[in-house]
């Protein structure tokens, strides 16, 4: 990889910490596996960055590799006794989510192939072709999904103002 390309990757990298901590969050709801995924995500990407051919596909590349490390977290995640927030010491990061936010709680009861796509479109704010180089499906699963979690918080959030 040239130096211009690393260059680009390292300052790519620094100035979306937070972004890219909040999609963590979203995927695993804890401060500190958040962090290790981002950590271990810009760890991989680093080690990886001769496999990014197209300096212009470095955020779609990126983000893919950020969700899988986030489903691996998710999937090797044994049954744990988590603390009650207020036991933790506060850090430099804020959990992004708020938590008495109706449509954030239903967002995170989505499915979460469906709650992926909704936080990777609204909160990320990917368009639907990246958002589907990112999770490697079809266009039109992306975007069935996505018309599907929409459905979903629209019936849950209507139900809810009955």
């Amino acid at each position: 990889m040239s130096h211009i390309r690393e260059t680009q990757l390292t300052t790519y990298l620094v100035e979306n910490q937070a972004r890219f901590y909040r999609l963590a969050y979203s995927y695993l709801h804890n401060r500190e596996d958040a962090l290790d995924a981002v950590q271990a995500a810009v760890c991989k990407a680093l080690e990886k960055q001769d496999s990014l051919k197209d300096a212009d596909a470095m955020r779609t590349w990126f983000y893919r590799i950020l969700v899988n490390v986030c489903t691996d977290q998710l999937r090797g995640r044994k049954r744990e006794a988590l603390a009650a927030p207020e036991d933790l010491d506060p850090g430099s990061y804020e959990d992004p989510l708020p938590g008495d936010d109706a449509l954030a709680r239903r967002v995170e009861a989505l499915p979460p192939e469906l709650r992926t796509v909704i936080e990777l479109r609204f909160y990320e704010e990917l368009p639907l072709k990246e958002i589907s180089a990112v999770l490697g499906c079809p266009l039109s699963t992306v975007k069935t999904r996505l018309y599907t979690g929409l459905k979903k918080l629209r019936v849950s959030l209507e139900g809810e103002e009955v």
